[in-house]
């Protein structure tokens, strides 16, 4: 068995859990944009009827609808490789099992990350769906947005599992949530346009990862195919592989003493 279909058994073994509990798994994404579509488009939505985007103007609900999918593919990574993977490793030993095995922490934590993505991957195909029946974005220009999920995911899966490499206890994962998830679901380009901000919060959102994953989802929802979209994907799909290794050298270092 070669490296990469080691790495697979840990992504498989995590996808016949979620097998098992896909009724729990399965309502939040279903629901979750249904929630968002209707109190923003029917509530919100009666007060600020369009939102300014590239020199024209679009319905509010149409600009929400591709940052709630940039934001589920944030939320769903990093909690799968914080809250999720802190779980298998300290309260269920899900890691000691396996590294009991012919498998390696390399493969483990490599696994981990790539599940990760998967339910990124997962959550976005779900909500595109919701999404779609609801009027929004057309194919086939919805099809590319799980795969975009997908490398969206790995990167905040990988971010997730620094976190995790050295968060003392769970109830610190608060500190990662508050001060780098949060701002950046609010002021990532998510309910409002980046410009609508003070000149130094725009330079900070700028920064922001969501800023430019949601520029992408956006940019692909309205059928955008230009050249800042594949510079971001570019982007993300650098930073990639240098993040799953300090991931991979963090997380040895906590667990191998």
């Amino acid at each position: 068995m070669n490296p990469f279909q080691r790495i697979l058994t840990v992504w498989r073994r995590n996808l016949d859990v979620y097998l098992v509990t896909w009724k729990v798994n399965f309502l939040p994404p279903l629901l979750e944009p249904m929630f968002y579509l209707l109190a923003f488009g029917a509530g919100l939505g009666g007060f600020v009827k369009v939102i300014p985007y590239r020199g024209g103007e679009v319905g509010y609900t149409s600009f929400i609808a591709p940052g709630m999918i940039g934001i589920s593919v944030m939320f769903s990574s990093f909690f799968e490789c914080t809250y999720g993977s802190y779980i298998r490793m300290y309260y269920q030993k899900t890691f000691d099992a396996i590294i009991a095995t012919p498998l390696s922490l390399e493969e483990v934590i490599l696994g981990e990350i790539l599940w990760g993505a998967t339910k990124s991957f997962i959550s976005v195909t779900i909500m595109c769906v919701v999404v779609r029946a609801f009027g929004f974005m057309q194919f086939p220009d919805l099809i590319a947005l799980p795969f975009v999920a997908f490398l969206g995911g790995l990167f905040f899966a990988s971010v997730a599992m620094c976190f995790t490499s050295f968060t003392p206890g769970i109830d610190a994962f608060n500190y990662p949530i508050f001060l780098f998830i949060t701002p950046m679901s609010l002021f990532g380009g998510t309910y409002f346009p980046i410009e609508g901000l003070p000149a130094w919060a725009q330079q900070v959102a700028v920064f922001m990862p969501l800023t430019h994953l949601t520029s992408v989802t956006r940019s692909i929802a309205f059928g955008h195919w230009d050249m800042g979209v594949f510079v971001r994907l570019a982007g993300f799909a650098a930073l990639v592989a240098p993040l799953m290794i300090l991931a991979v050298r963090l997380m040895k270092r906590r667990l191998i003493v």
